[in-house]
């Protein structure tokens, strides 16, 4: 009987965790954002909420573009609990992405967005 329980809160905990196996963080900052723009690099800012089903896809994406594009920078911020980097950016939703080059906006998609999408935006800043 010990031993059915503790096998079914193993199983029910990596359950719990492979629901939530993509990574949201906050790494924006100013001063890596600031930098990459003087060295005029590609930025793809991505603004999400933790709760957020749509910006969970959207992150798997994103990382999928991280390892094929090592030489851009990819920055990801929460909105909700970081609302003056939206200001900075004139983000106003979640799930926005936001492409740069340099200091020069490229690419800004809000809302649902495809993986072909996602793509050609970013391409659109190299």
């Amino acid at each position: 009987m010990v031993m059915k329980k503790i096998l079914i809160i193993i199983l029910f905990t990596l359950l719990s965790t492979n629901s939530y196996g993509v990574e949201k963080k906050t790494n924006f900052t100013k001063e890596i954002f600031n930098k990459a723009k003087s060295e005029g690099k590609t930025i793809v800012i991505n603004s999400y909420e933790g709760w957020c089903y749509t910006c969970t896809k959207q992150v798997k994406v994103l990382n999928e573009a991280e390892a094929k594009f090592t030489d851009i920078v990819f920055l990801s911020y929460e909105q909700s609990k970081h609302e003056d980097i939206g200001k900075l950016l004139n983000i106003e939703f979640w799930t926005t992405i936001v492409v740069y080059k340099g200091d020069e906006e490229k690419s800004r998609l809000i809302g649902v967005a495809k993986k072909k999408d996602i793509f050609n935006a970013i391409l659109k800043g190299i």
